[in-house]
This record gives C-alpha cells, structure tokens and sequence, in this order.
C-alpha cells in the first residue's frame, strides 16, 4: 500500500552523512529553527548518553513535492548540492541540531550573533560527570581551539565537529589523543617524575576508552524513524503533521518518585497537596517537581531525573573520588531527612515567589509578567543557599544573584534545556559567591548581548524578554499618569502608548504591539485618558491640567524620554514618527539596562544612582585628560602601575579571546583596566606631575578630592552605608572635577 508506514531506524553516522550530504530538506510550513544553544546542548547530552530522543517523521521526496510545499535544506546548509531526497515533517528541530554541532558550518547561530561549537571534557565524561561534561563556546576561544589539536589534547577536549568530518576523522583523532598522553607518560618516566607519569598514562588509558565509546556509540546508536511513500497525497501528509504535533503526554517524574516513596511510608502527592495553595501564584503544573528540583540542586548541584532519584531515602549514589576510586554515599538518610528537605524547599520557593512578585525587588507583579517560570528551582534555591551564609557577605550574594537573574532574562538563557543550565548556573554563581574573580561566562555574554537586542520584536506578552522590560518599568515606578502615584499591582497591566485601533489603520499589524509602545498603566488610565486617541491628543490634556515639566517627568519615569516625548507631540502623527518614537525608546531602554543591570545601580536610591553616573563620568574624564596630556604615550605610565593593568589585561585576554589586543596597548586601552586610586597614583606621580600642574595646580587639593570621590564611591559600589558627611563631601569633589575637567 502506497499510504503504508515504514518504521525504521538508522545509525547515527549514517544519519550525519545524509545531513551533511543535503538529503534532508524542510518543507516551508514548518517553522524557523529555533532551539537555544542549551538545547542543542541537551541533544548532544542525550545522544552521548545512549538516551532515547524520538523518532523522526519522514516523506520520501520526489521533485514535484519539494515543488509544492517550497523546501529548503536545513539551517546552515549549503544550498543547492541536488542531493535531496527526503522530506522533513517532524524532527527538524533535533536534525538541524545535529547538523550544526556536528557539521559546524560557518553560520551563525539563529537569534545570536555568533557562531557557536560544541565540545566534551573528556576526563568529566570518563569520571561519569556528564552534566558538566558537555559545553558550547561562542567565542574566540572556541574557534581557535576547532584548530589546534594539540590544545584539544592538552585540556582533553573533543570537538564535536570532529564526528561530522566523517571517514577516519573520528578514529584519527582519538588515536593521536591517545598517542599524545602516552608520549607525555614516557616523557615524564624519563624525567623520574612517577606522578606525573602514573597521570598522563591514566589520561592516556582514559582516551583509549573514550576513542572506543566514540567509535560504538556512532555507529550502534539508533534514531527511529517512519518514512511515508512518496506516492500519498500532500493534504494526508499535512493531515499527519498536524494530529501528530496535537496530542501527546508529558512523563512526569513527579509520579514516578510518588510510585518510589510509598514503600518507604511517604505520600509525596499528599505532601503537595498541604502546600499547593502556598505556591499558586505561578500557573504551572511543574511546581511540584521544582520543589524536588531545589532539594536536589541544594543537596548534590544537579537536577536532572537522574539525580531526583537519588533524594529517595537510603538510596545509594556512586562518586568518584579525588584520586580516582569510586565509592558509594547515601545522600538523604531516612525519610525524616527527606521530609525536613521538602519543606525546606517550599520555604525557599515561597520566598523566591515573593522576592519576584515584589514591585521593589524584581517587578513581576503578577505570574503573567514572570519572565521565566523554568529559573524558579535554582533562583529559589540560591536564595537558601545564600542566606546560610554569614550575614556579612549576604548582601554581596544578593547582589550577584540579581545580576545573574536578569543576565538569564536578557539571554533568553532559561527558555530551553532549563535542567542542566540550573546545574551549572547554582556552581557558578556559587564559586562567584566566594571569588569577586570567578564571574559566571554568561555575565560577559550579557554585557556583549545586550546592545543587540532587537526590543522591536517583543511583541508577544509571555516571552522574557518582553516581560523582563515590563519588569523594569515596574522596579522603576514608572507613575500614573492621572495621579502621579506608582500604580497598585492589583491594578496594573500593559497598555498601548499610541492606540492600537491606530495601528491598525496605518497597517502596522502586530508592531503596534511591541514593548516600546506598552507600558504598565492603570485601567482608568487607559480607559480615561488613551482610549483610542493618539498621543498628539490626549497628552495636550494632561499638560493643561498640571503642567508641561510635570507630565514630562511621568513619562520620563516610563522610560519616555524628552526626545520621544516630543516625537509624540508632533502635528500629524504619521507611521514613520510611531517608527522614529520607537527607535528612541528602544535607545533609552537599553540605557536603562546598562545603567540599571549591567552597572548595577538598580538597588541605589535615585539620589545615590545619580551620584554613581556622575562619577563614573568623573572617571572617563580623568582617563581622557591623561591620555590627552600624555599624548597617549603609555611609556609615561608609572612602570607599577603599567605592570599591574598588564596582569589584568593578560587575565582578561584568557577570559575574552575578542578583546582587541591592539587597542589595550595604547594608553587610553590600558586606562580601562585602572581603578580611581591608580588615576590618582599617576596624575600624581613626581616625574610626570609637571605636566598636569598648570590643570590641577596643588597636588595636596587633587589627593584630597581623591579621597572624598574614592571614599563615596567606594561606600556606593560596596553596598555600604554612606554617611550625609560622605555624601557632601564626595558631592563638593564631583563639582571640583567637573569644573577642573571643564564637563
């Protein structure tokens, strides 16, 4: 029968080869590609694992079905190579996926701005830590190494690119990783060192394995698929897609760990039935998994079903030591442990809840505007985990946390593979906690990502971003426009700026809907004064009943700014001033975000916030007026004072492969890297003092200002109470520096 379902399956090398051959092409009904750089990761993670990852649906093609539904080849393929041969119906997320870790075309990755490579730890995956074992970069770094075998043995690290390479690429490389720690092993025996060569030979034992695990798991892993005859008819096929993409039941491990604990006395669906209705303010039927999920990552960093597992009760769990041996441990004891564990998870998630719906602390007044449901489990708990600290450095982890969190908003870091991202982020911001130098990777992809950020496509309530905006507004009180107050959060939701029905009208269809024309409003509000009324209208009104500088600073608290105000203003109001409205609030919400979250000045009183700004202007002042004077010769820098930016830069340079190397040689580049005290060391300085004399005139003055600026800024940027003495006297050293700089 030519409608008969052919259920098959195929060899993982033999399913690269098609990819990399362009055998597989997507019809145009199918959507964009789409997963995250974690879900790609999650793939890789389950494919190396031996994990089951569903079966493909497939039509095998012929030219007048590539023809009618418009195919093209997976993301990332040359196009035009005439090799294709099968149609895509379901799977296209998972095979575009493999294609691009295993292919590694130069393209970038959709919706960053960078191409991205994936890699195994070799020594993590033999010590069986897989859920840190598998890694992207996006980096330089990371393309450098795609190059460098040497350093891939070095650091045991297997490019998964490798595998796409096909032929004897695969077998090449573990042969030559295995041969490099036995050279490293004779090496060392040679030099007497026995450690050293009792190491290298276990690496090398380790990549003999690992080469062998490579070869089977290629070759034996299976991925199921059912390929339709290219003989049905289009309108069955497009019938299929659709019921199999309408139906289907998630596995819960909420169930299966309830089917586990009741041999041992425990009711785990009981015990969630006593506190539901503490943790109702988010809609979703995964809060009773996430509360085994912070028991776990609090009790063992992970998070995954695996490890849930290993919270039941006297259930043993292998782990490798140190040198090696392996050994068995007991995570929860009894069930009374297990019980003190769960409710300790509730208390953390009830006050992670009511730190996020706080309109002071992170905005999301209501579940709908929760940027991420899916952080929950590790932002709850790293809050516990923070509060079992020691009181003073409890409000520095606050602050870490919080940068971290709206780094993970702004990244769309949660929207996909949250279980291992969870794992990963509790370990990194928890080394953070103990090391100022340890800073989290992503934290630097959020300073490099944010000015990328397309705001005019947030359209769609619900998604991170768009509610993450939404979130600032909120923190910034952004006031009512009838009485001037910040809003209840009982009567507040996002409404239109410029009207909706207006939008319509121009055919602007959904961008009228974007963020940059929504802010959180009053439902009078909305109904007393937008209505259906263009700006240009109804603003006029609310300047005649107060005043023009009083509706101004409203919206300004909107993230409004003059410029936009005025764009609002303007006699008509036409589609290209929505446009040019639009693009200046995206500008200003951007600079909201650097001054808010990347600087960190979110939890500043405005007074302190403002003072912040100024001397950090205070300080790109002094930087420009050095490298003016000095003519931007950086021989003139005070030799320690060059030695120690050069060791920061060296640290910076490992951390970021794309800072360029050529600009941090000058002496405006090296400036970046010197704190307030090093500008003063070097303004100072009796061999070059001569040449700011005639500026600065008395050097006792400039020390003196010095200690009144650093002694504030100090006190704001390490959450220390700042006394009205140091605040006058930081203030009176800001206008001095202004005025001596000519700002």
């Amino acid at each position: 029968m030519k409608d008969a379902q052919k259920p098959d399956h195929v060899s993982l090398t033999s399913l690269i080869n098609r990819l990399r051959d362009g055998s597989y092409v997507i019809p145009d009904f199918q959507r964009e590609f789409e997963w995250n750089p974690g879900d790609i990761l999650a793939l890789m993670r389950s494919i190396f694992l031996d994990y089951y990852i569903g079966s493909l649906l497939l039509w095998k093609g012929k030219t007048e079905n590539f023809t009618a539904l418009a195919c093209e080849p997976i993301y990332g393929h040359d196009v035009g190579n005439g090799n294709q041969s099968t149609i895509v119906l379901d799977g296209q997320q998972r095979l575009t996926a493999m294609y691009y870790t295993f292919c590694a075309p130069d393209v970038r990755l959709p919706n960053r701005a960078n191409r991205y490579l994936y890699f195994i730890h070799v020594d993590r995956f033999m010590d069986e830590s897989y859920d840190t074992a598998f890694y992207y970069d996006w980096t330089r770094r990371g393309l450098n190494l795609l190059k460098n075998e040497e350093a891939q043995f070095k650091g045991h690290i297997f490019p998964l690119a490798v595998v796409g390479e096909g032929g004897w690429a695969l077998p090449n490389w573990a042969q030559k990783y295995e041969r490099y720690w036995q050279q490293k092993a004779i090496d060392a025996r040679e030099e007497g060192d026995i450690a050293k060569a009792e190491s290298a030979q276990h690496h090398a034992d380790n990549a003999d394995t690992f080469g062998k695990y490579l070869e089977e798991i290629t070759v034996e892993y299976q991925v199921a698929f059912i390929e339709l005859d290219q003989d049905i008819e289009i309108d069955k096929v497009c019938d299929i897609f659709t019921q199999i993409n309408s139906r289907g039941r998630r596995l819960d491990i909420f169930d299966l760990m309830n089917a586990l604990l009741k041999p041992k006395g425990l009711q785990l669906k009981h015990m969630w039935r006593k506190v539901e209705s503490q943790l109702d303010f988010v809609e979703t039927d995964r809060m009773n998994v996430y509360i085994l999920q912070i028991m776990s990552i609090l009790r063992q960093n992970y998070c995954s079903p695996k490890y849930l597992y290993y919270l039941l009760p006297e259930q043993e769990r292998t782990v490798r030591g140190s040198d090696g041996s392996l050994k068995k441990e007991i995570l929860v004891p009894d069930t009374t442990d297990f019980e003190q564990r769960w409710e300790q998870a509730v208390k953390a998630l009830e006050e992670a809840i009511e730190l996020l719906r706080s309109p002071q602390e992170f905005g999301a007044i209501s579940s709908k505007y929760l940027p991420y449901i899916s952080i929950l489990p590790v932002f709850a708990a790293l809050q516990a985990y923070s509060r079992q600290l020691p009181p003073n450095q409890r409000l520095d982890t606050k602050r870490k946390i919080r940068h971290w969190y709206w780094a993970s908003v702004f990244t769309n870091r949660y929207s996909g593979s949250v279980e291992s991202t969870s794992a990963s982020d509790f370990i990194a911001v928890k080394n953070w906690f103990k090391n100022n130098d340890a800073k989290p990777d992503m934290i630097a992809e959020f300073r490099l990502r944010f000015r990328e950020l397309d705001l005019n496509r947030e359209t769609k309530r619900g998604t991170s971003i768009y509610n993450g905006i939404f979130n600032l507004l909120v923190l910034r009180e952004a006031r009512d426009w009838i009485t001037g107050n910040a809003p209840r959060p009982d009567d507040l939701d996002d409404h239109h700026i410029v009207p909706k029905s207006w939008g319509k009208k121009v055919g602007l269809s959904n961008r009228i809907d974007t963020i940059l024309n929504r802010t959180p409003l009053t439902s009078e509000t909305n109904r007393e004064v937008i209505r259906d009324t263009l700006p240009n209208s109804y603003l006029p009104k609310l300047i005649d009943a107060s005043s023009e500088d009083t509706v101004r600073a409203i919206l300004e608290s909107h993230f409004i700014s003059p410029a936009a105000f005025d764009i609002l203003l303007r006699q008509p109001f036409e589609k290209e001033d929505f446009e040019a409205f639009i693009a200046e609030r995206q500008r200003t919400l951007k600079e909201a975000i650097e001054d808010l979250l990347i600087k960190e000045r979110l939890d500043l009183v405005p007074k302190l916030r403002e003072l912040d700004a100024k001397i950090e202007n205070v300080e790109l002042g002094l930087r420009q007026t050095i490298v003016k004077d000095l003519k931007n010769d950086v021989s003139q820098l005070p030799s320690h004072i060059h030695q120690s930016v050069k060791q920061r830069l060296l640290a910076a340079t490992k951390k970021n492969p794309e800072l360029d190397e050529d600009y941090y040689q000058q002496l405006s580049g090296m400036l970046e890297y010197c704190d307030l005290r090093e500008l003063q060391a070097t303004l100072t300085n009796k061999t070059i003092w001569s040449i700011f004399q005639e500026r600065f005139r008395n050097k006792e003055m400039v020390d003196r200002r010095f200690e009144q600026l650093c002694e504030l800024r100090n006190g704001i940027r390490h959450s220390r109470t700042v006394s009205e003495v140091a605040q006058k006297e930081g203030e009176a050293a800001i206008v001095w520096f202004e005025q001596i700089l000519g700002m």
